[in-house]
């Protein structure tokens, strides 16, 4: 038995005992029999491989070959599903966005099952010096490696968008997993691509993935140790990914090993081939893991500070990061997770959590290594809120929480679990805008339990004071908004009310004159009209009184601006007191909502009405002018003052009346404004108004 088969074999040993110890004692999530399925699919497919690589006859090897393949076509579904919900708190988000195409992974394997079986080789040959064997494929051989360097990219995609969301601890403890997974995907993807393009299966190329498959295992074994790994509430953005890492490794071995193997081949043949590919990526895996860790790069940073006489930290950089952080946060939620991940990421430490001060309370806002739940019920366990804040008003900076024996300092530091030993002493930062504590940030787990220098305390101190300040922003720029929407919903519930009152005021007119005209017949039959309109109109009031929009909803028609004004006038020309006087000139037809003019026709002519004598003027003309149709509504009332008119006509809840709302003239501009049209005004103090509406005849682009 060669090195070959043993390395296939070794692999799907090691692969089946992992997916038996994640069966065994993790619990049961999609994640997790997703993870248990993949692997179990990778050791199948890697035992038919070493199957194939001892036949004898070439029908064995072809038969072996043709399962390893059938194995194959369920690997991209399956890790598909398990990127996507792996450590993620918005898991069924990404599913759903992404139904369509993990269905799509799910059926084509079986559609291509169903179809091709037998199919995907079609010839045995020997190639090269030592005349291994290759495997010919047909079109859905090729397809199917072609589907599987597809789904792999998207699989490290996914996991590289988990991994840049993760920080602190959570990063800490999906490290090895993702990195395991990712030399998995990449090297395999660089596999089917060999395959892809030479049509041919290659042993060796199945040995680098055995190979591939035995130091991924190993990894991912590394993550068994750090509890926790499955136990995470990472929300990535739905975001295209940009200078992924995982992604560059991958074509950094791809062109590693595609330039090495003409070397190879040129000193050596390419029966060494394999052997150098694993070396590869042995050196490249190695490399990763210099690249992810947290302590290297501390490490390196604070060489080149204290060698090259450079301040521990740029402080233009430092502050032109946390303003591109922060200032596209208009959430309380968004700023704190924003704040946390900063922080964690500038002072190299895993855990930082932040805790707002709400009504004499601390409340759970953000944290790298808490999920909402542990944050939540690690607050309802404090009994000494009060106490804290008390404290944290009296500090002027960044307190030791480790070193302090007071009883708020091992409340927070209940609230603040170590997760290492010797991750240094934690740290509690006040924070504070215009003297008053807004909350409190706590960092611990620093990488190397490195302790804080001056510099680090004189940065948390003034990071604290700038994260206050921007939490105080973000809240009252929340109750502004509440406010904003309050007055929004007020404005809109007025128009229904204003609605109401001039129908009312038409029941009173119609009351006014009902014990002069009872025992006319034809005056009930027409009052009976006028109630039955009136009722009807209110039933429809009442229903749109439940589906207030933000926007005004036209629905225009061709219509005669003469006949809607007609209608409007049909319950006031009679009674009152108050003369009124028609001018309607010919008009062509012209788009308009009739329900919605007929309200500012309304408004016009009740404030007209209101404005006058009981031996005052009305006057309503109609005219073409240009492109426009023209609506004057004059009264000789006691008009408006210049100020009014500036600063208040046409905003809600302004008016000059005892009993009026202040809304009809804002609703009447709003329904012009809709239809493409102006309003103008002329008001005199004392001698009249004249309101001039001009609606287009042609449909205006809205």
């Amino acid at each position: 038995m060669n090195k070959s088969v043993l390395l296939a074999f070794a692999a799907t040993t090691v692969s089946g005992a992992l997916a038996l110890m994640f069966a065994w004692n993790e619990r049961r999530s999609i994640a997790h029999r997703a993870f248990v399925l993949g692997l179990v699919l990778f050791a199948v497919e890697s035992f038919c491989g070493g199957l194939a690589a001892v036949a004898v006859l070439p029908e064995e090897m072809v038969s072996w070959q043709d399962m390893r393949l059938g194995a194959l076509s369920f690997l991209p579904g399956v890790w598909l599903l398990f990127s996507l919900t792996y450590g993620r708190g918005n898991a069924r988000e990404f599913m759903v966005r992404w139904r369509w195409i993990l269905g799509a992974a799910f059926l084509i394997p079986l559609l291509a099952l169903a179809a091709f079986q037998g199919h995907w080789i079609v010839s045995v040959g020997q190639a090269g010096q030592g005349g291994r064997v290759l495997f010919g494929l047909g079109a859905p051989g090729t397809f199917l490696h072609l589907f599987f360097l597809i789904g792999a990219v998207l699989v490290l995609m996914n996991l590289e968008r988990t991994y840049r969301a993760a920080v602190g601890t959570l990063r800490w403890r999906i490290k090895f997993m993702i990195l395991g997974l990712g030399v998995l995907f990449g090297v395999r993807a660089y596999v089917c691509t060999q395959t892809v393009l030479f049509h041919a299966v290659d042993p060796p190329l199945d040995t680098v993935s055995a190979a591939t498959l035995l130091v991924a295992c190993l990894l991912i074994a590394r993550s068994l140790f750090r509890a926790g790994h499955f136990d995470l509430d990472v929300y990535p953005s739905h975001a295209v990914l940009q200078n992924s890492f995982t992604i560059l490794l991958s074509g950094t071995y791809l062109l590693v090993v595609g330039a090495g193997a003409r070397v190879v081949a040129f000193w050596g043949g390419d029966v060494s081939f394999a052997l150098t590919a694993f070396i590869v990526l042995a050196a490249l895996v190695l490399l990763a893991l210099v690249l992810l860790s947290d302590r290297v790069r501390l490490h390196v940073r604070r060489l080149v500070s204290r060698h090259f006489q450079r301040p521990l930290y740029d402080y233009r950089t430092v502050w032109r990061r946390f303003t591109e952080d922060t200032a596209s946060c208009v959430k309380e939620t968004d700023l704190s997770q924003a704040a946390v991940r900063f922080v964690a990421d500038l002072f190299q430490v895993l855990s930082v959590s932040l805790w707002l001060v709400e009504k004499e309370k601390l409340r759970f806002a953000a944290s790298t290594f808490l999920s909402v739940t542990r944050g939540n019920a690690l607050n309802s366990e404090n009994g000494h809120a009060l106490e804290v804040i008390q404290a944290l008003r009296r500090q002027s900076g960044p307190v030791d929480l480790d070193a302090s024996r007071e009883k708020w300092a091992a409340v927070l530091r209940k609230c603040h679990p170590d997760e290492f030993r010797k991750g240094g002493n934690r740290l509690a930062v006040p924070l504070v805008a215009h003297a008053e504590i807004v909350g409190v940030l706590v960092l611990g787990d620093r990488v190397g339990g490195l302790p804080f220098s001056l510099q680090d305390f004189d940065l948390l101190k003034c990071l604290g004071d700038q994260i206050a300040a921007s939490l105080l922003k973000v809240q009252l720029s929340q109750h502004l908004l509440q406010a904003k929407e309050l007055e929004a919903f007020q404005t809109m519930s007025a128009f229904f009310v204003h609605d109401l009152k001039n129908t009312a005021s038409t029941l009173t007119l119609m009351l006014q004159n009902l014990p002069v005209h009872f025992d006319d017949p034809a005056f009930r039959e027409d009052a009976l009209r006028g109630v039955s309109k009136t009722v009807t109109h209110i039933t429809r009031l009442i229903g749109r009184l439940g589906q207030i929009r933000h926007e005004l909803q036209i629905r225009d028609v061709s219509a005669d601006l003469n006949a809607v004004v007609a209608q409007s006038l049909a319950s006031w020309e009679e009674g009152g007191g108050v003369r009124l006087e028609k001018n309607l000139r010919p008009l062509p037809l012209l788009p308009l909502d009739p329900e919605q003019i007929v309200k500012v026709v309304t408004n016009l002519i009740l404030n007209a009405r209101e404005a006058v004598r009981r031996d005052g003027r009305v006057r309503i003309e109609t005219c073409q002018h240009a492109e426009w149709a023209v609506l004057d509504v004059t009264d000789n009332g006691c008009g408006m003052s210049a100020d009014f008119l500036i600063h208040s006509l046409f905003r809600p809840f302004q008016t000059t009346k005892k009993t009026g709302l202040g809304i009809g003239m804002f609703q009447s501009k709003m329904i012009v404004e809709a239809h493409g049209g102006r309003m103008e005004v002329q008001s005199d103090l004392g001698k009249g108004t004249t309101f001039r509406i001009f609606l287009p005849l042609t449909k205006q682009t809205r």
